[in-house]
């Protein structure tokens, strides 16, 4: 189970508590408010991506490195779902929002658990067009040929792989140092 994000009740700011309830699908735990009975539910949130493939450049695909990253990673574009909008909207907003171009909704490559930030990731195939300007929350791009691209082992690295499967393009992988186990004395 992981931390809860809220320790006091956001209508009253009581103390939150867990309690664990019978649901369908078994036991859950959640936090709940004794006084006025809020429940967070902790749901995951959706989170959009997106290979975008520069067509007007003859298709490379463009990562980009969001500048709040430590090192230097670059992966797809990606951005939350804004309420009122279908998934093919929000992701043709950010990707204009994050760099500047015109895109064009091709496919759904897949969806995607990702755990460790409690996120479902929607990952979308886009042809853009026009010039690159990066937003601020983004600080540098590349352009690399689809048998060129590294894809990395979770969240949206699957998305990626699995568009370059279906171009007949086996995906390499970036290699992640295994952590270390502790020295036996």
């Amino acid at each position: 189970m992981s931390q809860p994000t809220y320790r006091f009740c956001p209508q009253c700011a009581a103390p939150l508590s867990w309690f664990t309830q019978l649901e369908d699908g078994g036991h859950k735990a959640r936090l709940r408010c004794q006084a006025c009975e809020f429940t967070h539910w902790n749901n995951p949130t959706p989170v959009l991506a997106a290979v975008v493939e520069c067509v007007d450049r003859e298709g490379p695909v463009l990562l980009a490195r969001n500048a709040a990253w430590p090192g230097r990673f670059f992966g797809l574009i990606t951005g939350f779902m804004e309420a009122g909008e279908s998934p093919q909207d929000g992701i043709a907003r950010e990707v204009l929002e994050e760099t500047g171009l015109q895109a064009e909704v091709k496919d759904l490559i897949g969806v995607y658990d990702f755990q460790r930030m409690n996120q479902v990731i929607i990952a979308y195939h886009v042809q853009a067009h026009g010039n690159i300007q990066l937003s601020p929350e983004l600080a540098e791009y590349k352009l690399l040929p689809p048998q060129d691209v590294m894809c990395w082992p979770a969240g949206t690295g699957q998305a990626l792989a699995q568009w370059l499967r279906r171009r007949g393009i086996e995906p390499r992988w970036m290699e992640f140092p295994k952590p270390t186990e502790p020295e036996k004395l």
